[in-house]
């Protein structure tokens, strides 16, 4: 990559309304340009300048349906840049919440989320050490599952089969922890198989996921987690 091809990409997140969409984008869903032109509180014409950018600079993937015009993040490596930039953004002293709405949605985010397709906040980091504890998946060399860990998905049937150049493991830096949670086809494959088991459930309407008594109970069963260390 030349030094004029590097700065083009950051330019492209250079923009306080771009970033918003980008951030928006990493729940994993399609949006529309109207739905992020209202979620970033710009006009319609705006957005879609903006989203011709980025869809032009190979950071969003479009699709058409009808009249409809929908956008979401090229490939989970823009995804991992997103929450690694954000986790590198955030201020070392957060803006206190404005009120009690912001803090409960911001407290709901800060215990579990979705980053793209893999679970975040402390519910991502406990199931990350969990494993790492049970040696099902090592981090000292870069994150990687060890044969148990290879084993642990395939008894649960969580199907771990190769997809293109996406690595099986790899750690993403959590913006909230501060410290990197399972991401990779065993993240996807995990949060996937979190939410049709009906282990978590997504609330509100943003990112953020809740962990179910049966979650509770198949998360102690499996990993050996306390309850109260996912609430």
């Amino acid at each position: 990559m030349a030094a004029s091809d590097l700065a083009a990409l950051a330019a492209l997140f250079a923009d306080e309304s771009r970033a918003a969409f980008l951030l928006a984008l990493l729940d994993g869903r399609a949006w529309t340009a109207g739905e992020l032109a209202r979620h970033a509180g710009v006009a319609p014409s705006t957005a879609s300048e903006h989203l011709g950018k980025l869809v032009a600079g190979g950071v969003l993937a479009e699709e058409r349906q009808g009249r409809h015009r929908y956008v979401r993040l090229a490939d989970p490596g823009v995804a991992h840049l997103v929450e690694d930039l954000a986790a590198r953004s955030e201020p070392a002293v957060p803006a206190p919440p404005r009120s009690l709405r912001e803090a409960s949605a911001g407290e709901a985010m800060a215990r579990g989320r979705t980053c793209y397709d893999h679970l975040a906040g402390r519910l991502g980091i406990t199931i990350t050490d969990a494993l790492t504890e049970r040696g099902l998946l090592r981090q000292d060399t870069g994150f990687a599952l060890t044969d148990g860990g290879l084993a642990w998905f395939e008894e649960r049937g969580i199907d771990l089969a190769r997809k293109g150049r996406r690595p099986v493991a790899r750690g993403c830096l959590d913006w909230t922890e501060r410290r990197p949670h399972l991401a990779g086809l065993a993240g996807a494959a995990l949060c996937r198989h979190a939410l049709d088991a009906g282990w978590c459930v997504r609330i509100g309407s943003e990112r953020a996921v809740k962990v179910t008594p049966e979650g509770e109970s198949a998360l102690y069963a499996t990993l050996g987690i306390a309850p109260t260390a996912l609430r």
